[in-house]
Parts: C-alpha cells; structure tokens; sequence
C-alpha cells in the first residue's frame, strides 16, 4: 500500500507569523481534537423534554436505556427533529450506534478501554502547543463525543484537573448521537453566550442530520473572542453527491460568523474543527469565502484559512484509502492577522500537532494517524484525526 509520507513530517509545518526577538509576550494556544468516537460504556438515547427552554442543556440529554421508563413522554415521536418542533414535548430519540459501545458488542468496549481512551486524549490535549507556551491550551474544542458525561471524565482526569476545564456542550440530532463540544481553562476565558446552530439538510426532500455548530463568545485573557467548533457532513456516498450538505454547512457558518464581525467589529473570531473538506474545496473558498493568504483580506473575504499553506505543501491530517486530505483546519478573522506583536492578540503559529506517538509506527498504515479503531477492534491508539491548533500572541502585560 502507498504510503502517504508527508503525514509523517508534519511536525516540521507550521504557519507563523512574525514575531519580534527578545519581546516578552503572553501566548494562549487555541485548538481541536477529533477524539475518534469517545463514547462511555452504557447504551443511552436522548430524552427531549421541550417544555424547557431549549437553550438550556437539560432540554436535550443522553440518558442510559434502562432509566428511559421513569421518565415522562407525551408521544411516541415521529416527525422531523428540531428544536422549534419539538417545543412543548417530551419525547426520546434512539441512537443507531446506541448498542455498539458496550461490552456485550462486538467492539467488547468496557470500563479498562474506555479509561485507557480517556488517558490518550487527555495526553494529547495537555502536550498541545506546549513547546511554545509551556502549558495546556486555553481552550480546546472536541469532536465526536458522545455526550457531556464523556467530556465531564475528560476534564477530571488527572493529567487535565488542574487546568480547572469548563464545559460547554449541546446534544445535536446527529443520527448516529456524537457532538462537538468545548473546554475551556476557567482562569483564562470566561464565556458570556453559547448556542448550537442547527444545519438542517435535505436530501431528495427528507431530512439529513448532521452535527450543529456551536458558537462560544466570551472573554479570553480579557479580550473578546468568538469560537465557532465545526464537524460538518461528511463525504458518505462520494464527494461530489455530498458536498451540497458541506455547502450548506459553511452558508450557517458563514452567516454567524458575520452576524458577529458585524456586532461587534474588534471580536476575534476562530472557526475551527473537521471540515470534511479541503481549504480550496467550494465550501471553504466559495461559501464560506476563506481565503489562503493574507494579501487576499478584504471586507468581502474577512477571513483567512491558517491551513491553506500546510495544503499547498501537500500537507495532511489525515489519509482514507491512501488519499491525503486536510480537513482539520483553523480560519480566523482578519483582525488577528498581523506582521508584529501588537497590545491585542494575533496569530503567532498555526500546525498540525502530529508528535511520534501518534504516527502509525508499522504496517499497511505506517505513516498514518495511530486510530483508535480497526474495524470492531479497539487499538489502543490515539485518532484517526491529527489535531490542530492555534498559537496566539501579544504584548506582556506590565
């Protein structure tokens, strides 16, 4: 099998900006992991009790099946699920991979696997961009977590404890149950407003579910930043019959990221996560309007894609069927992009995380992300994702 070389080099790629020698800066490290399916050990479902605000959490929550029959429904639900339908019910949803994370499934995945899973990520989140802070990053998006109990064990474990991570998660109607969600250190941001945006899709006039966008603004280090984490559709059923779902995704992406810049035109804004395409893909340089350099800023193409250097360097952070792509990616507004360290932050760096441990060492797949999964087996590796992350920079304070 081709070995796709240039995943094992990607330690050496990175997109920096300048930075002026000798200048004391403070640094805050942004970034995303896509944990590969970090699901707990007991099948659930979602219980939707639309009688509560549904921007509250505890509107939409995964609770185990064996406790579904204590809790109060209205009806046996089988319309379209969104928020705005499901107002004033309270319905349960199954999960078509409810079953398949426990220990009677084929994967036989039990509470040792699910804390050796637990000690992968937590490894990873805690290493990201130190080399260049000396910490764990600020704030760290996650990708395919099953539901906020996951990501409670994850901020608890004790490579991660001290950093105090708070958690902002929303259940999505993604068909198969898996979200997105945010961790953030509590002494450094402070959240002000979270919410999902939903990203409904049809296809041939039947609804596609898919995971939401979750928009986070707050204050990091007490300058105003606005995070939007993005897993979009994914290329099931071949590129070009599913890129009209990714379109779709980048329009919603689009539009908050605007509503935002337009708010408040000074919030730094950073959209992040597997994008399921490539930075030159229709989606990032058409709809969403992402551009590659930073020439090409302007007031109609405000942001800038941090990964579209590492792309053209034939670099990737991922491979499927000896295809390379870079779909984890990191685009940022404008007014972070700059060519010296100023009193508010800017871009200092911006890689692909990829040390030794999470390259594939041997095999068909050398080269490869060390994934968690072959097939129902459980490997012990770490993701079949590169993570990616942002280096942020500016003046010290005095």
């Amino acid at each position: 099998m081709k070995k796709i070389l240039s995943l094992a080099l990607l330690a050496i790629f990175c997109f920096s900006f300048a930075q002026q020698k000798g200048q004391l800066r403070r640094v805050a490290t942004v970034g995303f992991l896509n944990v590969e399916n970090l699901w707990d050990t007991i099948a659930s479902a979602d219980y939707i009790d639309g009688t509560k605000d549904i921007s509250n959490p505890a509107f939409h929550r995964s609770v185990p099946l064996d406790s579904l029959q204590y809790l109060e429904t209205t009806e046996d639900y089988k319309g379209e699920w969104n928020d705005q339908l499901l107002k004033g019910k309270k319905v349960i949803r199954k999960q078509i991979l409810a079953d398949d994370f426990t220990s009677k499934s084929a994967k036989n995945w039990n509470t040792k696997n699910y804390n050796h899973k637990l000690d992968n990520v937590a490894k990873v989140i805690s290493e990201m961009g130190a080399q260049y802070t000396r910490t764990a990053p600020a704030m760290v998006g996650l990708i395919e977590v099953e539901n906020r109990q996951v990501v409670q064990d994850l901020v608890k474990h004790p490579t991660l404890a001290k950093y105090d991570y708070g958690i902002i998660h929303y259940n999505s109607y993604d068909a198969r149950g898996i979200d997105v969600a945010l961790i953030y250190q509590k002494r450094r941001f402070t959240p002000t407003n979270s919410l999902k945006k939903e990203i409904k899709i049809y296809d041939e006039g039947k609804r596609s579910y898919t995971r939401d966008i979750l928009v986070v603004t707050g204050f990091l280090d007490n300058e105003k930043v606005a995070v939007f984490m993005n897993h979009w559709p994914s290329r099931s059923g071949g590129e070009a019959r599913s890129l009209p779902k990714r379109n779709a995704a980048a329009v919603v992406l689009k539009q908050q990221m605007d509503s935002i810049r337009a708010q408040d035109p000074s919030t730094k804004l950073i959209a992040m996560g597997d994008f399921n395409d490539d930075p030159v893909s229709s989606s990032l340089k058409n709809y969403l309007k992402a551009v590659g350099s930073q020439k090409e800023l302007s007031n109609d193409t405000p942001y800038l894609n941090l990964m579209y250097p590492l792309y053209k360097k034939g670099v990737a952070s991922l491979a499927y069927q000896d295809a390379p792509n870079l779909f984890d990616q990191i685009i940022v507004s404008g007014n972070l992009v700059s060519d010296k360290v100023g009193k508010d932050f800017s871009v200092f760096k911006a890689e692909l995380y990829a040390p030794a441990y999470l390259i594939t060492k041997e095999g068909n797949w050398k080269g490869y992300p060390f994934r968690s999964w072959n097939g129902d087996k459980y490997t012990g590796g770490y993701s079949d994702h590169f993570p990616a992350f942002v280096v942020l920079q500016r003046e010290a304070e005095n």
